[in-house]
């Protein structure tokens, strides 16, 4: 599932919840971004 964030009111906002339309469903903004996902660094041998 992936998780979105309203760039206007800082909300996550679920795929579930923003379905065909691209504007938030909080704030009606229309600029949301994907959130990222930390990178783990291992160190090699």
């Amino acid at each position: 599932m992936v998780a979105y964030k309203c760039f206007n009111c800082n909300k996550e906002i679920t795929e579930s919840l923003l379905r065909k339309r691209v504007r938030c469903p909080y704030c009606g903004s229309k600029i949301l971004f994907k959130q990222r996902t930390t990178v783990t660094k291992v160190k090699a041998r």
